[in-house]
């Protein structure tokens, strides 16, 4: 089967040994899609709708007031590692009348990604929370917004009550180099507290 890359080309058929699920969550306008779409090799799923006059007395816009879309249902993605290895990204929609959409995405994910706003921060606690509890490993990014008030990573961490253990890092979800970097994180982070993941066949 060949799958459209993201210049509209056609890539060779895969054969895939290992497929790999990460979820990236966050709270509403944290720049999930905006990471999912940065780093995605094919063009992105996106089930993106406008904000209308009706979610704007539900979706708090502070901060974000240039916002005029949110995810519905989910985002998707994928990157080829190697032809043995492929890696599936699902965005998380933020708003908690989407949340009942989490326990499905989150069906055999081997780890998560927290993207996280500074001036948004308490959106975070419920991502946070829901992959402690279901013993889903991850790693908090933070998404350096232009204007933002920047923090030490251990700030942040001691405000999101976070496991000193759990990394945390800063990034742009826009950049694609940053991307990877978080996600090479993650892997290591997984890979050194997981029994039962050693390596991804490279």
């Amino acid at each position: 089967m060949a799958y459209a890359t993201s210049d509209g080309r056609d890539s060779a058929p895969i054969s895939t040994e290992l497929a790999v699920k990460i979820l990236v969550a966050g709270g509403f306008g944290v720049g999930k899609t905006t990471m999912v779409g940065a780093i995605s090799e094919i063009t992105p799923l996106r089930t993106e709708e406008q904000l209308t006059e009706l979610s704007s007395s539900v979706d708090d816009l502070r901060g974000i007031e240039a916002k005029r879309t949110t995810t519905v249902a989910l985002d998707f993605g994928r990157i080829t590692i190697n032809p043995r290895v492929i890696l599936y990204l699902f965005g998380t929609p933020g708003q908690d009348r989407f949340w009942f959409l989490w326990p499905e995405l989150s069906r055999g994910a081997l780890g998560a990604v927290v993207l996280v706003d500074t001036r948004r921060l308490a959106d975070s606690f419920a991502a946070v929370d829901y992959f402690e509890s279901r013993r889903i490993p991850f790693v908090v990014a933070v998404n350096c917004f232009d204007g933002a008030d920047r923090y030490a990573p251990e700030e942040i961490g001691a405000a999101l009550g976070v496991p000193t253990h759990v990394p945390i890092m800063l990034c742009d979800a826009r950049d694609r180099a940053s991307c990877k970097e978080v996600l090479v994180c993650l892997f290591e982070y997984i890979m050194a507290s997981t029994t039962g993941v050693r390596s991804l066949p490279m």
